[in-house]
């Protein structure tokens, strides 16, 4: 066995997490606790220096940031049909993959760990108040264009179940942490729920111990 993955239940990993179960080729999963701060110890630090997840070891090369394993992934295993093969179909996918890492994820963050952006405790309730209200835009915006990809294809990149599946579905998952119901999001609901009955995806969700909707109402 060469591949090996390094996750974080719940987090962004879980979506390279997906794409090698999906591969049916096997690989280590290993658990990083971030909560216990284990992504800041020296033997973790010594495979990434930066201390996040995820992180693809394979053989001797070690792949960081997930658009970079994606890629990585889709290159590796091409009978997947991870990312579509026609060049604009590509583009697209790639394109809302990027901003799911580049703008939502990164609004998330500020709302999960506002102390990484301000001292004290009252404007990291800001911070994460604004931000909650951010969030739920952006689900929306997601929302819109899930809808219109599903009018046109099973799965948000096309025909095969892919990375923006995933990424899809990890961030909706977020919204119940935000406060925010994703079963408000109709389409994305129903897009995660059939997701998640995929035999790979659920031996994921299985093996991170993953719960679809986290949203508690007030």
């Amino acid at each position: 066995m060469t591949l090996k993955l390094y996750f974080a239940p719940g987090a962004c990993s879980f979506v390279p997490h997906v794409l090698l179960e999906l591969s049916g080729t096997p690989f280590e999963p290993t658990m990083v606790k971030l909560h216990k701060g284990e992504q800041n110890e020296a033997a973790y630090r010594a495979i990434n220096s930066r201390g996040q997840v995820p992180v693809l070891v394979d053989g001797d090369v070690v792949i960081t940031q997930i658009l970079a394993i994606i890629g990585y992934l889709h290159d590796r295993f091409p009978e997947q049909r991870f990312l579509p093969t026609e060049p604009l179909a590509r583009a697209r996918v790639m394109e809302q993959l990027a901003w799911l890492n580049n703008t939502v994820h990164p609004t998330f963050t500020h709302v999960f760990m506002p102390y990484k952006f301000v001292d004290g405790t009252e404007a990291q309730a800001q911070v994460k108040a604004f931000n909650v209200g951010v969030y739920a835009k952006l689900l929306q915006e997601l929302e819109s264009f899930a809808a219109r990809a599903v009018a046109q294809g099973p799965w948000l990149g096309g025909e095969a179940v892919g990375p923006l599946d995933a990424y899809a579905l990890t961030v909706l998952r977020w919204g119940g942490i935000a406060g925010i119901d994703p079963e408000r999001f109709v389409t994305l609901w129903s897009q995660a729920q059939k997701l998640a009955k995929e035999p790979a995806v659920a031996r994921v969700i299985e093996r991170e111990r993953l719960q679809l909707n986290l949203y508690k109402p007030a």
